[in-house]
């Protein structure tokens, strides 16, 4: 069969605007992970194991000694860890950029009043060391207590692969519903950078371990956690906690 060249120019427009008019109803692919840090400022968390019979000892050379430490960068906190942990300390680094923190650790190392009235001697009263590196997730940002002298508690989420591109919106929901008027204040969400990839930490504050306890009680009974929770744990692998109180000089009391 043969057609003439303007019944083919015909053809050819007609053919061209058939895939257009499919290509408008299929939805675009974004190749986003998920909303987009938009600075450089990390939390590096430090988890410090203590040997049982060194543990006051530590905690007190580290209350006279901490002012040789945060003379170099920002401390926000620093917990002793109650349930869920023994003999453990945590605390969190904040650090403009990743250059900064190089700096702060080359100068430490040639601090020698750091090592010698610090360093030497708290290393021998530890058993381990870990590190993680995090940042705020972009719809979270640092917001201390309403008053001093509370408990916090450390929930570590490790979800699903794939980032907040595919859990994000879930997570956002469930920690929202709990962080409402009447039930916990929220300090900060972070999100894993090195360390455990897809690790997710919420960081909260309470008036006392009874007070999470009639909180968390409250909670299981309230359909919009409930369902919230519901959404989310289909992207959940594991989670942990810890519950911690602040040391007297912890900036985050």
């Amino acid at each position: 069969m043969f057609y003439s060249r303007s019944a083919l120019r015909n053809m050819s427009r007609l053919i061209e605007l058939a895939v257009r008019m499919k290509n408008a109803h299929v939805p675009r692919v974004s190749v986003s992970t998920g909303p987009q840090q938009q600075h450089g400022t990390f939390y590096e968390f430090r988890t410090y194991c203590i040997r049982p019979d060194q543990n006051a000892a530590f905690l007190k050379l580290t209350n006279e000694k901490i002012h040789l430490r945060t003379a170099h960068s920002e401390l926000l906190g620093y917990w002793s860890v109650e349930y869920g942990g023994l003999n453990q300390v945590f605390h969190i680094w904040k650090y403009d950029s990743y250059s900064q923190r190089a700096g702060v650790r080359a100068a430490l190392a040639q601090d020698p009043n750091w090592i010698e009235q610090y360093i030497s001697k708290a290393m021998p009263m530890l058993t381990s060391q870990d590190n993680e590196v995090t940042y705020l997730v972009p719809w979270c940002n640092i917001v201390k207590p309403p008053k001093e002298n509370g408990v916090y508690e450390l929930a570590t989420y490790q979800m699903k692969p794939g980032g907040p591109a595919v859990w994000g919106e879930a997570f956002q929901a469930a920690v929202s519903t709990h962080s409402k008027p009447g039930y916990a204040h929220l300090v900060g969400v972070f999100h894993s950078e090195f360390g455990l990839l897809n690790r997710v930490h919420t960081l909260w504050w309470y008036d006392s371990p009874d007070q999470r306890a009639a909180i968390r009680h409250k909670a299981h009974g309230d359909p919009r956690v409930v369902a919230a929770v519901r959404e989310s744990v289909v992207y959940l692998e594991s989670q942990r906690n810890k519950l911690m109180f602040p040391t007297p000089f912890s900036p985050l009391k």
